[in-house]
């Protein structure tokens, strides 16, 4: 009996999550959710270009009470990662997205013993963010480039209770107030979730008529040299479907979580990027300096 009791039960649980699964695919971005993030990201970028303006901290960690900035550079220079989650209102007041979620959240690293350019040269090779960013990056490529303006391709995948991969195109601009001083307005222009991805049948949803864990993406970076390395700011600003009622052991993981460890790992993938990137630098001068003295001799 106990074994046919679980057996009932194991049946059980592989309908919840078929039924679930189910549920969790009819999603649908409506004009109003679209309409509220569009409000959001206004708000946001006027915050944004105030903040790279003239005489402004360009860093959050700077615009921070003293304490708290001095908390923060503390960490940076340990190596840490300073995360938080962001919110923008509208004259004092939330904005309400129906059927969406919006997760906003602003990270910082540090990297010593480098400079801008070759961070900056790192972060815009998207061809390699492939790379750089396996395996939340899957597929990168550069459409087009015209100086600072990109078209670019990068396909993610991430694994959270369930998986989900996605083909999201992007219209990159970066700006230069100095050499010191980088930033860039990342927007997805389209986002379309990968059915069988890697397989022949392999097929992109129409967009917005998916699952709904990504139906936005914007991200703001900020490159800043100084102290000896460069800080590297990204502020991401995400929509995602909302959680269905009981439906929050399937999605509510992956809409709630990806977002956060998403910014995280991009980040720390950037700054371990940079240093292989150094170290492999160094080895070819040391080699190079020995073949030349070699050949001297």
């Amino acid at each position: 009996m106990h074994g046919r009791s679980r057996v009932r039960n194991l049946l059980a649980v592989v309908l919840a999550i078929l039924v679930g699964a189910g549920a969790a695919s009819a999603a649908e971005l409506k004009p109003k959710t679209a309409e509220a993030f569009d409000r959001y990201v206004t708000l946001t970028e006027q915050r944004i270009q105030s903040e790279i303006g003239a005489g402004k901290p360009f860093l959050w960690v700077d615009s921070r009470p003293e304490p708290q900035r001095q908390a923060a550079h503390q960490r940076l220079r340990a190596g840490e990662l300073v995360i938080e989650r962001m919110n923008t209102l509208d004259q004092g007041k939330r904005i309400s997205v129906p059927d969406g979620l919006i997760h906003h959240w602003m990270a910082t690293v540090f990297i010593p013993n480098t400079s801008m350019e070759p961070v900056l040269r790192l972060v815009q090779d998207y061809d390699r963010h492939q790379v750089y960013y396996s395996p939340d990056v899957e597929r990168s490529r550069i459409i087009t480039r015209n100086g600072d303006d990109f078209q670019i391709l990068l396909r993610f995948r991430r694994t959270k209770v369930i998986t989900v991969v996605v083909d999201t195109y992007h219209d990159v601009h970066y700006g230069r107030l100095d050499d010191q001083h980088v930033y860039s307005f990342s927007h997805t222009t389209r986002i379309q979730e990968v059915e069988n991805p890697g397989k022949p049948d392999e097929r992109e949803r129409p967009v917005g008529d998916d699952h709904g864990f990504l139906w936005r993406l914007n991200t703001y970076w900020r490159l800043e040299q100084a102290d000896g390395g460069v800080y590297v700011q990204c502020e991401a600003v995400t929509l995602t479907r909302d959680i269905p009622t009981g439906l929050g052991w399937l999605v509510g993981p992956f809409v709630e979580k990806v977002p956060r460890e998403s910014l995280t790992f991009t980040l720390a993938a950037t700054r371990t990027a940079i240093e292989a990137n150094a170290k492999s630098s160094t080895q070819r001068a040391q080699r190079n300096a020995e073949e030349n003295s070699h050949e001297q001799q």
